[in-house]
């Protein structure tokens, strides 16, 4: 996944300011746990990136390198890529593991946030 060609509302996040972006956020953050080798995050990408520009009014969603942040993974218990996990009010609410299509993933928004947002 290449950050750098990523929706303008998909923010790339790093170890150093991971809780201020993601724990401190003023709304709910959907983290991408990525890596440039991991074949099943390329697939992922697109639909993080149409999520993030669909979800922009109500959620902040961003992308972490799990290979450039190691302190952030072993902190989050990420074991696999890619991995989605799903943050409210700095905590984390529900996780994840593997690609899934666009629907899916919004399905699986959808039941999360309805049940801890109100």
């Amino acid at each position: 996944m290449s950050v750098s060609t990523a929706a303008p509302a998909l923010t790339p996040v790093t170890d150093a300011d991971f809780a201020e972006v993601v724990l401190a956020a003023d709304q709910p953050v959907l983290v991408e746990f990525w890596a440039d080798w991991c074949g099943p995050c390329r697939q992922m990408s697109p639909v993080i990136e149409q999520v993030a520009h669909e979800r922009s009014e109500t959620l902040r969603v961003v992308a972490l390198d799990g290979d450039r942040n190691p302190e952030t993974m072993r902190a989050t218990g990420v074991l696999g890529m890619p991995t989605l996990q799903l943050y409210v009010a700095g905590e984390r609410v529900a996780e994840m593991v593997g690609a899934r299509s666009r629907p899916v993933v919004l399905r699986w928004l959808d039941e999360h946030l309805t049940a801890v947002v109100r």
